[in-house]
């Protein structure tokens, strides 16, 4: 027993004990990144996006956001469940995303494959809370807003009309917003902070997803907080990267809960969802 005290001591404490532990920790680091190595080379050989990287949530995760929501939302999780497998199951905004970047101007950088992440969150909110106004600044393509679109659709049809105003700087982005779902989701380009100035509207649900610097992102909170609802909720895309939501959730007493992405066979280790309600 002296002996194997006294070995223990040694590597913890020796240089020559660290290089002694160095094959046993490399085979710890490999076990935990080899397989994102392996899933960079299988995304390498098959997907063509080189920014907002798309993905589905692997089944765990996808549960732990149903009971996320259900707490943020004050619903139960069979609902939030419902919301998910709606989207998921939403045959006719698959195959409108895939003929939009099919025939669409980004077509060589972008993955024709509907797959959502944490926008299914952004869907079942919207399905949730019923909003007369969406507010989503930040577009790219625009799969973010068919997503908000196809959930405000079915509102419609459930006598909960709405509309999302899409917010970007680019005249290029939005092109995915086509067809139906340009009914309920309307571009307007321009910096987003004076596009904010000019809303009118109570804003019932806010997705913040422009500009990801700390304090673009802070100025957007600050604009839009006498345009709020009594029932608003607020959605920071920048959650995983800046406290700016938590920071105003708790100026503006609100409570902030922040949910982590798993993405599914994917070598990223996925963005979130910070919401403030």
């Amino acid at each position: 027993m002296p002996l194997v005290t006294s070995l223990k001591k040694f590597v913890r404490a020796s240089a020559a004990g660290r290089v002694a532990l160095l094959p046993l920790r490399l085979r710890l680091g490999v076990a935990q990144t080899g397989p994102d190595l392996l899933r960079l080379l299988r995304w390498l050989r098959t997907s063509r996006e080189h920014t907002n990287l798309t993905y589905d949530l692997d089944a765990l995760n996808r549960e732990y956001l149903a009971f996320f929501l259900s707490a943020c939302l004050g619903i139960t999780v069979e609902e939030v469940r419902g919301y998910l497998d709606e989207v998921e199951q939403d045959h006719r905004l698959a195959e409108h995303i895939r003929q939009s970047v099919r025939n669409g101007p980004a077509r060589a950088v972008s993955d024709e494959v509907a797959r959502y992440g944490r926008r299914l969150g952004w869907y079942a909110i919207v399905r949730a809370r019923k909003p007369r106004l969406v507010v989503e600044t930040g577009v790219d393509k625009g799969l973010g807003s068919c997503v908000i679109a196809a959930a405000l659709e079915m509102n419609a049809r459930e006598g909960a009309p709405g509309e999302c105003m899409c917010l970007d700087i680019n005249p290029a982005a939005g092109y995915l917003i086509t067809g139906a779902y340009a009914n309920f989701a309307r571009m307007i380009v321009g910096d987003s902070i004076e596009s904010l100035k000019n809303i009118t509207t109570l804003i019932d649900v806010f997705i913040s997803d422009s500009d990801h610097s700390a304090s673009h992102e802070a100025a957007e909170y600050e604009v839009i907080a006498p345009k709020l609802s009594p029932k608003s909720v607020l959605v920071s895309d920048n959650a995983h990267v800046t406290p700016c939501l938590a920071e105003f959730a708790e100026r503006t007493s609100r409570r902030f809960l922040y949910f982590q992405e798993q993405p599914q066979n994917h070598w990223f280790r996925g963005a979130g969802i910070g919401i403030a309600f």
